[in-house]
């Protein structure tokens, strides 16, 4: 009898932190790393808000010298990592702190590959091409969606070929991860409901792909569980701190079993779209997933089974598939509560941008190639991408 070999890793910061307060400790984390002048990776938005003061007056109090860089875009580009590696190298920084969502974790992972590394950050685009270890690295999160903080995922725009490089890399982890819901309670109702979508979209295409472990499962199921839970008070009152709370462990649950067990074609096709449009990846995720799901549905029933009951759905006495079914049900009945655009287009007309139905032919390429379809449970063809590009317009 021959024994299939299969070996599994996970991958997860050495240190996390949740809770009211823990902002508190990111001095003392920076110092236990080997940091002594990090470079703060942010935006401006979160400068705007009056985050980004909130932590550089911790480092103040600490006695602890650092650099601002708040020039991150929605969307980082390799533009906007090479600007962040001159601003580095101009400090004479030694060390990262990156503070926002996805966004700023994503560009400060991109700066400390190219300054270990050197080269150009389109040197990274694939699975573990750096060679030298990260500087010494504390992630913030102020959003509960993306699970940056957490996680071995950069995705950077390459603005020449206008396609988002997925760059996955286990040294590109952070040393600590801190999520502090005292930072996202100013976070606005729309923002708290794109990156809660994106969680979602996160913990169900983890839960439903092919290298899917019972650890990755096991963190999959709660975060669903929670999401169905706090997503929409969250989404109601900013203020509600429990509800903060909830999503701060669902999200980085999500996280951790998206961080193993990899994504699906979801984030491929949601790639193209940001790449392409520059349009917001949480809402992109939201309006695809319950497209995607349908197609899938047929490789994992027993998995969107269960997806229906954690999310509240009643699936006593029904046959397989209609239970199945619920799981989708479940997940527009959210997206439509917390304000996500129904389609493509309106989402297109809600950021100025024009979503033609001409470019699907070049993002349906693309989306083929991207890494984070490999892992999707039922095998896309090419017309299967465009058809469900067309019915989510």
């Amino acid at each position: 009898m021959a024994i299939r070999e299969e070996v599994y890793g996970y991958f997860i910061p050495s240190v996390t932190l949740i809770g009211i307060g823990a902002a508190k400790e990111i001095p003392a984390k920076i110092k236990t790393l080997g940091g002594t002048k990090p470079l703060i990776v942010t935006d401006k938005g979160i400068t705007g808000a009056g985050i980004t003061k909130q932590i550089t007056d911790l480092m103040d109090d600490a006695s602890m010298k650092y650099v601002v860089f708040d020039e991150t875009i929605p969307n980082p580009t390799d533009t906007n990592v090479h600007d962040g590696v001159e601003a580095y190298k101009k400090g004479k920084c030694d060390s990262l702190i990156t503070l926002g969502g996805g966004s700023s974790h994503d560009c400060g992972k991109g700066v400390g590959l190219v300054i270990a590394n050197g080269g150009t950050i389109q040197d990274y685009e694939g699975v573990d091409q750096s060679t030298k270890p990260m500087p010494p690295y504390v992630a913030v999160n102020t959003t509960a969606g993306t699970a940056s903080e957490m996680t071995r995922f950069c995705i950077i725009t390459d603005t020449k070929r206008k396609v988002k490089m997925a760059i996955v890399d286990w040294r590109v982890t952070p040393g600590v991860a801190l999520d502090d819901p005292l930072l996202m309670m100013g976070m606005p109702s729309a923002l708290t409901a794109a990156t809660g979508m994106d969680a979602l979209t996160h913990a169900v295409e983890a839960y439903v792909s092919t290298i899917a472990t019972p650890m990755t499962d096991s963190a999959a199921e709660k975060a669903i569980e929670l999401i169905a839970k706090h997503l929409r008070p969250a989404v109601a009152n900013g203020n509600d701190i429990d509800a903060r709370e909830g999503m701060c462990y669902a999200q980085y649950l999500a996280g951790m079993a998206f961080n193993n067990a990899s994504l699906g074609h979801v984030h491929a096709m949601a790639h193209q779209l940001g790449g392409f449009y520059d349009l917001p990846h949480g809402e992109c995720n939201a309006i695809l997933l319950p497209h995607v799901s349908a197609f899938n549905l047929i490789a994992k029933i027993d998995r969107f089974i269960k997806i229906a009951e954690l999310m509240g759905e009643n699936v006593t006495g029904l046959a397989p598939r209609d239970a199945a079914e619920l799981a989708l049900v479940a997940i527009r009945k959210l997206s439509t509560d917390v304000g996500i655009p129904a389609g493509l287009v309106e989402l297109g007309v809600r950021y100025g941008k024009e979503v033609k139905a001409e470019d699907i032919p070049t993002m349906t390429g693309n989306a083929q190639k991207d890494a984070c379809g490999f892992t999707n449970p039922r095998m896309v063809k090419d017309e299967d991408v465009k058809a469900i590009y067309t019915a989510a317009l």
